[in-house]
């Protein structure tokens, strides 16, 4: 089984060189970021300095982690907080992120790589966010006795841990000091492999969405964009999001203005969209407004397509009904940032493997639609039932509200 393991983690950072070789510009900044990586690593490093290590696998996890990275800032301001990311998309957003004293990619998972980084960066405590379980990072750890956590951990009995075929993986989770986890199916799936070291302290995006609601940003176009009329977000859309939203667009627009931020904003799909509008949902160029472009249609403007990263989570704050994009695809994107706002939210089929999303359909706060008909029927009745719509909103907020509180219950852990 470790010769698989080394086979996959050779296999996968070849496909990268390779796709990088054919202009692949995620591969090439995870090849380029890796290059040379100890010698970064000794210039930026001070000596004489006590570190805590976090780990983020992108975007998302960081997001996760961030309450409890400034937490443990807070709390413990005599250590240099080291951070890394597995992926382009967590680094190159967050490289100059000012809550830690070191941001570095994390080299590919080796005997070797684990053993030469870890003695750089001398970690007095680990923490890896949800995921990324690397076998010989994780028996460097052990083997010089740091302590490792993994944070908001949750776990599905379809993972390899739990097949009787996935030895060499359940070896990675019992070198782990002590696993948080979201919620009580994980800690059942864990103590199934005689794994005890846990506690169930919930999830820390909510805290997270939280945080962001608290210090939304005001964002001026989009509030001229809003002129007081009632407005639907959709958020992080992929093509086949936008083929259901462009029908409901259709026979709404007279009702609703309509934001949407999609999940890729080149050229060419903010191209896509735009003709998608026009042919499919019959509106005029002049309905239609960019976020970056200076046009004097933004009062008057029945979509607003935002063309830029970083507003998503503050644009929720202007709307009423949110759509989630993902769920006609490999999974929903962050539900959360629109349910702190109490908005009833709508998103495609393939959301099981989120709790979230489950729990939030469970209060009825939240839709899960696969065509356009059923997310036009039930915009309907929200559009239609100032009650029923006020009961699914205020189920969304008091949802999150409810779950928060797990950076508290993990940093108390550490006394």
């Amino acid at each position: 089984m470790l010769i698989l393991y080394n086979l996959a983690i050779l296999l996968y950072t070849w496909s990268i060189r390779i796709a990088a070789l054919f202009g692949n510009s995620k591969a090439n900044l995870w090849i380029e970021g890796r290059k040379n990586w100890q010698e970064k690593i000794k210039i930026k490093l001070k000596s004489g300095e006590r570190r805590i290590w976090f780990h983020c696998s992108s975007a998302g996890e960081f997001e996760q982690g961030r309450p409890l990275i400034e937490a443990f800032r807070n709390k413990y301001p005599e250590f240099k907080i080291v951070l890394t990311f597995f992926s382009p998309s967590g680094y190159e957003l967050r490289k100059k992120y000012e809550g830690a004293d070191y941001i570095f990619y994390l080299p590919s998972d080796s005997k070797k790589n684990a053993r030469n980084f870890i003695a750089l960066i001398e970690p007095e405590k680990t923490f890896f966010i949800k995921y990324d379980f690397w076998l010989y990072y994780f028996n460097e750890l052990n083997q010089r006795k740091i302590p490792l956590y993994i944070i908001s951990g949750i776990f599905r009995p379809s993972q390899l841990f739990f097949k009787w075929y996935g030895s060499i993986f359940r070896k990675i989770l019992f070198h782990v000091s002590h696993f948080f986890l979201q919620d009580e199916t994980s800690a059942m799936l864990l103590k199934s492999i005689s794994i005890k070291n846990y506690s169930v302290t919930g999830d820390t995006r909510f805290d997270r969405v939280i945080q962001i609601a608290a210090e939304a940003k005001s964002i001026e176009k989009v509030k001229q964009f809003k002129n007081g009329q009632d407005v639907f977000i959709a958020g992080s859309t992929w093509h086949e999001d936008d083929l259901v939203l462009v029908d409901a667009i259709k026979k709404l627009k007279e009702k609703l203005k309509f934001i949407i931020v999609p999940h890729e904003i080149g050229h060419r799909h903010i191209g896509e969209l735009e003709y998608l509008l026009i042919e499919k949902a019959e509106l005029k160029p002049d309905d239609i407004a960019i976020y970056t472009h200076e046009k004097e249609n933004i009062i008057t403007a029945k979509v607003l397509i935002i063309d830029t990263v970083g507003l998503l989570s503050s644009v929720y704050h202007y709307g009423e009904i949110a759509y989630v994009g993902g769920g006609f695809g490999k999974g929903i994107h962050n539900i959360l940032e629109a349910a702190v706002y109490g908005l009833p939210i709508f998103f495609g089929p393939n959301y099981e493997k989120f709790n979230e999303a489950k729990e939030l359909i469970h209060v009825r706060a939240a839709y899960s639609v696969q065509q356009t008909e059923q997310l036009e029927n039930q915009l309907q009745i929200l559009l239609n039932n100032q009650e029923e719509y006020s009961r699914a909103g205020n189920a969304a907020k008091n949802y999150v509200s409810g779950k928060a509180g797990a950076t508290k219950k993990i940093l108390d852990s550490f006394q």
